[in-house]
């Protein structure tokens, strides 16, 4: 017997210390993957910049200051010769090789809003902070190529000096063709909507859906059919929702092609059943005595329904819910199936215009050639995780919000 208690313990032993290891090697997974993008990404909320004087009163930018102080002063300075300034300066303080590689887009943009911010700049002679074009910036943050090296150090022995700055436009603004002016507000707004659209329609079909089968349906063929195809929709592959999606959606109903409307719509197809799945569980464990206790004192079966088993079972169905957005937050092949890797330059302004997404972003720029592209992936993974952390966190909280204990 003795024996037989000691081999017991030794079983509890191993079965604690294979626990144990298992949670370790996930924390050691989950660390690794949070400090290998934080190493690479966190220098795409970073930016190098450059000093450069600036003469507005002998360039060729004609511009009146009153002209940009009305809501029209980024269309009037987008077609004002900026970016030819900036070269031509950069020209004559350092020659023609760096100058016309010193600066790109994200330069004559930051000089735009400075304008904006300052229309006297127009009747005078400046000096200005611009942020330099993507291979410099990388290179001056210690891992460009050699080439881009060189360059770095040409400008240094030129007497230029780089300083590191806080890159709000890359929250700000939207996808561009030059990596240093490109930003994820417009993936993270198109994101934003999609997940509204979705969670307006998953959630309360497939909660009421779930109060049906559960509470209301008989018990038949038919239910039994029904059941059956939510149970296999939840493991349907993403892509043969995004295949659905553009068959009857874009094919079939002519909705606008990369709309968050379409994309919440296909999201939702895909999320539901999860959500039928988990309400229908969550209305199961809710103890008979609630139910018998109502009728009791007279409820009907909706009253039963509808004001105490579905409060109690919120919380449960709250719980499929995150799952299924966490699913839907991160689902990158059903949104390519339906034309959502548009290049789109400007965020959406309603749910019909088009956009992009995060997870879409971030598939495109990583199949982008410029090194650039690489710091800005990362970057945008990062605000991916912390987006889905918040949704998430919200969900949790509203799920802890109606929790009861009985």
């Amino acid at each position: 017997m003795e024996a037989r208690v000691r081999k017991r313990y030794a079983a509890e032993r191993r079965f604690k210390a294979f626990g144990f290891a298992a949670v370790a090697v996930s924390v050691l997974f989950l660390a690794f993957l949070l400090v290998t993008m934080a190493a690479k990404g966190i220098g795409g909320f970073t930016r190098m910049e450059t000093s450069i004087q600036l003469d507005f009163p002998r360039s060729a930018v004609m511009v009146d200051p009153a002209s940009v102080r009305g809501p029209g002063a980024q269309a009037t300075l987008a077609n004002a010769g900026l970016g030819k300034l900036i070269r031509d300066s950069a020209t004559a303080t350092y020659g023609e090789e760096i100058g016309k590689e010193l600066f790109g887009d994200g330069a004559r943009r930051e000089l735009a809003q400075q304008i904006i911010d300052d229309p006297s700049m127009l009747e005078r002679q400046v000096t200005v902070s611009l942020p330099v074009a993507s291979n410099i910036d990388i290179a001056a943050k210690s891992d460009g190529d050699a080439a881009s090296e060189a360059l770095v150090a040409e400008i240094e022995a030129a007497g230029g000096e780089f300083s590191r700055h806080y890159n709000e436009d890359f929250l700000t603004a939207s996808d561009a063709t030059d990596p240093s002016a490109v930003g994820v507000w417009g993936a993270l707004k198109g994101s934003l909507l999609t997940i509204l659209v979705t969670m307006s329609l998953a959630f309360p079909i497939g909660v009421l859906s779930a109060v049906y089968l559960e509470e209301f349906a008989p018990r038949n063929r038919i239910t039994d059919m029904i059941e059956v195809s939510i149970n296999n929709l939840a493991a349907v592959p993403s892509i043969i929702f995004g295949l659905l999606g553009l068959a009857v959606f874009l094919n079939f109903m002519h909705l606008p092609r990369s709309a968050p409307l379409v994309g919440g719509l296909t999201l939702a197809l895909m999320t539901m059943p999860v959500i039928v799945i988990a309400g229908r569980n969550a209305i199961k464990a809710v103890p008979p005595s609630i139910r018998d206790a109502a009728l009791g004192v007279g409820a009907s079966k909706m009253q039963v329904v509808f004001h105490h088993v579905l409060p109690l079972a919120l919380p449960g169905i709250l719980t499929g819910t995150i799952i299924g957005m966490a699913r839907a937050l991160g689902e990158t092949a059903p949104l390519l199936m339906i034309g959502m890797r548009a290049f789109i330059a400007s965020p959406p302004d309603t749910i019909t215009s088009p956009a992009s997404v995060l997870p879409v972003q971030i598939f495109l720029w990583s199949d982008e050639v410029d090194r650039g592209f690489v710091e800005k992936t990362s970057a945008a993974i990062i605000v991916l995780l912390i987006f889905m952390l918040l949704m998430n966190g919200l969900a949790i909280y509203l799920r802890n919000r109606f929790e009861r204990r009985w």
